[in-house]
């Protein structure tokens, strides 16, 4: 089982930016972000194929957020910029740790390996 773990959460203004790592134990396929508040659901943010050929995100970071990986080091990255308030949330990513045809990637049933999770706080 692929073990995660996230890093780069913090404390910051709204406009600001932040980096979040996902350092991997192993290869992966697709990988995910997904975000949650407290007394709810996780929320897809970005996903990313194996390859990095292609991305997905949600609509409310489409143009703020920016997905990659780096496959030599087994981490995924989530570029944020332009914060908002309601970006607040624990931040996990998420794995693909075997091969499917699914070509779904925001749903949190496609992954099956997830990390702790890590808080990103933006005040107003």
């Amino acid at each position: 089982q692929v073990q995660l773990v996230e890093s780069g959460g913090g404390l910051v203004q709204a406009g600001a930016s932040l980096r979040l790592s996902c350092v991997a134990s192993g290869s992966t396929y697709a990988m995910a972000w997904f975000r949650q508040i407290p007394g709810a659901e996780r929320d897809f943010v970005a996903a990313i194929s194996r390859s990095g050929g292609s991305t997905f995100y949600a609509d409310s970071v489409k143009g703020r957020f920016t997905i990659s990986r780096d496959n030599a080091k087994n981490t995924l990255y989530l570029q944020m910029s332009s914060l908002k308030p309601e970006d607040t949330a624990v931040y996990s990513c998420a794995a693909r740790s075997q091969f499917t045809w699914s070509t779904t990637y925001s749903r949190t049933r496609e992954y099956d390996a997830w990390g702790q999770g890590t808080q990103v706080t933006v005040s107003s």
